[in-house]
């Protein structure tokens, strides 16, 4: 017996799957949800036999196939996500914000176990951020993750003989601690990107106290502890945000689609796109600082250490 197996997972189009309202959901009005899901990289998550979605480009598809379909009044968009990469987080917050600007339809973000970082700086691009009870959200921060492997390199017999012009062009190397002014310049890199964070909350989320220095320290908070510090706006599921969605579009009747490839099962409003590559889990586990080729540098993400064994999704 043999089986096929499709080396890419974006080999299909996007498709609009009934949830809510039976087959002719797809042909009368709609709420389309766009699920978010795992880290935010703007990379195709490569596997030994296969490769996944790059975050960003699957979630840009399933907005242009929203813009596209005259029956979808309204967006939910689902996320579940620890946040990611600086730049994959930005471009994503502001393809959902010309997504509003442009189709004029409420766009309505529900976060489920995880909302923080990047993950929470895009669900402010939404009209309304509705949260679980049991939601972790917040993380206003960023993080550059480096290593210094000289001591085990020491032990190993392991000497690095990089040939460079330009003093600085290996700041943050592994064969080596930073230097004071590294750290610095470093440092300084870093606080650009938190003041980018900060200010898109501050100008987004008007009940969010621009002076509560506890909101931006990088802290993740409950449902309850965000509801009060005014950085979502509602506690409730998904079926709550789903149906607040239609209020606001004065569609209270409609139904809902979720936005899938061809082929991918989607039968509740929970399914999730299959964004990571098959066989993931045969990686061998890595060592901090030796993918770094593999990751992203400045962080929008609460996680203490995004090995590649995180990255396959665990």
């Amino acid at each position: 017996m043999t089986a096929e197996i499709s080396p890419t997972n974006n080999a299909h189009p996007i498709v609009a799957m009934p949830i809510e309202g039976g087959p002719a959901a797809c042909q009368s009005p709609h709420v389309a949800i766009i699920d978010v899901d795992g880290l935010l990289l703007n990379t195709n998550l490569i596997g030994p036999y296969s490769s996944g979605d790059n975050p960003v480009d699957i979630f840009r598809e399933k907005l242009d196939a929203a813009a596209a379909d005259p029956w979808a009044v309204a967006v939910v968009v689902r996320i579940n996500s620890p946040g990611g990469s600086v730049t994959a987080s930005d471009i994503m917050w502001r393809d959902l914000q010309r997504f509003r600007e442009k189709s004029r339809r409420p766009v309505v973000a529900c976060l489920m176990d995880l909302g923080t970082a990047g993950a929470y700086y895009l669900s402010t691009a939404s009209d309304v951020i509705v949260a679980h009870p049991t939601t972790v959200t917040g993380g206003i921060g960023v993080v550059l993750n480096l290593y210094n492997l000289e001591d085990a390199m020491n032990v190993l017999n392991i000497v690095s003989q990089a040939v460079k012009s330009g003093e600085k062009i290996d700041l943050g190397t592994v064969t080596r601690a930073l230097k004071p002014e590294e750290e610095a310049l470093l440092k300084e890199m870093t606080n650009e990107f938190y003041d980018r964070f900060r200010d898109v909350v501050r100008q987004q989320r008007q009940k969010v106290d621009a002076t509560n220095k506890t909101t931006f320290d990088g802290r993740v908070f409950t449902a309850s502890q965000a509801l009060k510090l005014g950085l979502i706006d509602q506690i409730g599921y998904l079926d709550d945000a789903l149906t607040l969605a239609k209020q606001r579009a004065g569609q209270p009747l409609a139904g809902a689609v979720l936005l899938h490839r061809t082929g991918d099962v989607g039968r509740t409003p929970y399914a999730t796109t299959p964004i990571y590559p098959l066989h993931v889990n045969l990686l061998p586990a890595s060592l901090p600082g030796l993918d770094r080729s593999k990751l992203p540098t400045f962080l929008y993400m609460w996680q203490p250490d995004p090995t590649l064994e995180r990255f396959g999704g665990k």
